[in-house]
């Protein structure tokens, strides 16, 4: 997202001195642009707090933070809970990589805590999902559908993987198309469970795009038929992005294994390898010749 939510950010720089993620003019965020703002307080709003807020974006961070300082980064966490804005956001200043986060987008009705965590591990996937970047791996930014779908393929699956997995979604109403694909990938019950968790977060985020698009139907078993001629870089469609979602927890590549800044092959999941599932989806990836 590059130069998303520039008149909302709280940091006091110059325009000349940061990039920002998202789309190259600096109208977008996480989600397409939006006049939404639901204020703390608000009747329209869920019942995320600011306790649950400040605790999930820190789950992600005392994971990654490490990771990113062997990068040679320092990972910020901007923690907007006061702040309505519907949307969320990452930028690079130097070796100082931010992720923005703000109350108004947890604060919306779809979106569940697990659904919340996913927008953070998408604002990261922006630093370190790999390629495809911006503007053909020019830009320092993964591309909306590869953060997408390092969110599911890395980030959901390191930061959740030693919770008790199977007591969470037994308390869960599980989508029977996603556990169905989750059991023929995975055979132990809690990588199972994890699957459907992340699954269920992917959801969450389908149906919020879904509704800002004018409509919420968006399902696993639904899947975007749309097969781009060029990869997108853009923001893909709800039920497209909904697919990466999926798409990146069924693939069972190890989360040990790195994506690379510049080969959008190692750490995922491809064809030429002999994945039917798992691999990014064609409504906004188009594959190099030696991935199929």
């Amino acid at each position: 997202m590059k130069k998303s939510i520039l008149a909302l950010t709280v940091l006091s720089m110059s325009l000349s001195s940061v990039t920002f993620a998202c789309d190259s003019k600096g109208h977008t965020g996480f989600l397409p642009e939006n006049n939404l703002n639901i204020s703390v307080g608000d009747k329209m709003a869920g019942d995320m707090t600011e306790e649950k807020f400040n605790a999930i974006t820190t789950r992600v961070s005392d994971v990654y933070a490490p990771i990113i300082k062997e990068m040679g980064g320092n990972l910020v966490m901007n923690n907007n809970w006061a702040n309505g804005t519907v949307n969320a956001s990452a930028q690079q200043t130097g070796s100082t990589w931010q992720v923005n986060m703000y109350g108004g987008l947890a604060r919306h009705k779809l979106t569940t805590d697990d659904g919340f965590m996913m927008v953070v591990c998408h604002e990261l996937g922006h630093h370190i999902g790999g390629a495809p970047r911006y503007g053909r791996n020019t830009d320092w930014a993964s591309n909306e559908g590869q953060a997408d779908y390092f969110a599911g393929l890395k980030c959901m699956r390191r930061v959740l993987q030693n919770d008790d997995n199977i007591a969470i979604v037994a308390g869960m109403t599980i989508d029977a198309e996603a556990t169905k694909q989750c059991e023929s990938i995975y055979k132990s019950a809690s990588e199972v469970a994890l699957c459907q968790r992340v699954s269920m977060a992917g959801k969450s985020l389908g149906q919020l795009l879904g509704s800002l698009g004018g409509s919420s139907n968006v399902n696993f078993n639904t899947p975007d038929r749309k097969t781009v001629r060029q990869t997108n870089d853009a923001h893909p469609a709800a039920q497209c992005r909904l697919d990466t979602y999926f798409a990146g927890m069924l693939c069972d590549k190890s989360i040990l294994e790195d994506v690379s800044k510049t080969d959008a092959i190692p750490g995922t999941c491809i064809k030429k390898d002999g994945y039917a599932q798992g691999v990014r989806p064609l409504c906004w990836y188009k594959p190099g010749s030696n991935e199929i």
